[in-house]
């Protein structure tokens, strides 16, 4: 897709294509697994929420303000940058492509008082991932630190559990002599604690 066909030499948008491009906007944003997870995550600081808000704001003035044609390839760099400098991150998952297409199609159908695009993501539910980083950012909102407790509870549990693992390959079991297993290896006790092998 090359560019978007804004009413040919890319006059002013209505002030109701504008509003309703505004709310496809929030709601593609909302949406993007990527940019949601640098939101809970903080990528950009404490204030990471206020910075997607921003860039949403920014890709509105981009569209609303700037002369037509609207080239994809521009609307790309310009996120690419603006996810860079505000989120120190770049989305290696070619979301930001799918993002920018969805967006010119949406915009291509504000021009033309077409909302049916913006009314389907606005019944759609989030699925997934979405929901649950969504509620995420919810809870992060009422308690500004909880996604640093959530990662140190993640990694404390991983470590618990690796500690867990290594006690029972210690604490097994061992057989009163030794038996051959399926494939011919013979569980040999030894004489101070671990366990070796030997072969029949």
């Amino acid at each position: 897709m090359a560019a978007s066909n804004s009413g040919g030499g890319g006059g002013p948008i209505s002030a109701e294509a504008a509003a309703a491009l505004g709310e496809g906007i929030k709601l593609v944003f909302g949406r993007w697994t990527a940019l949601q997870m640098a939101v809970e995550n903080q990528w950009g600081g404490r204030d990471s929420r206020a910075k997607a808000d921003q860039f949403g704001e920014s890709i509105h003035s981009w569209f609303c303000r700037s002369r037509g044609p609207h080239y994809f390839e521009d609307l790309v760099d310009m996120m690419y940058e603006n996810i860079s400098d505000s989120f120190n991150a770049d989305f290696e998952d070619n979301s930001v492509e799918e993002v920018a297409e969805q967006l010119l199609i949406i915009h291509e159908e504000c021009m033309q008082s077409n909302y049916s695009s913006i009314e389907r993501l606005r019944n759609s539910h989030v699925q997934g991932n979405a929901v649950s980083q969504s509620r995420q950012i919810a809870a992060d909102d009422d308690d500004g630190d909880s996604s640093d407790d959530d990662d140190d509870d993640a990694s404390m549990v991983e470590d618990e559990a690796a500690a867990a693992a290594e006690e029972m390959v210690v604490d097994r079991p061992r057989p009163s002599k030794p038996v051959p297993d399926a494939d011919g290896w013979t569980v040999v006790p030894p004489k101070h604690g671990g366990r070796s092998r030997g072969k029949n």
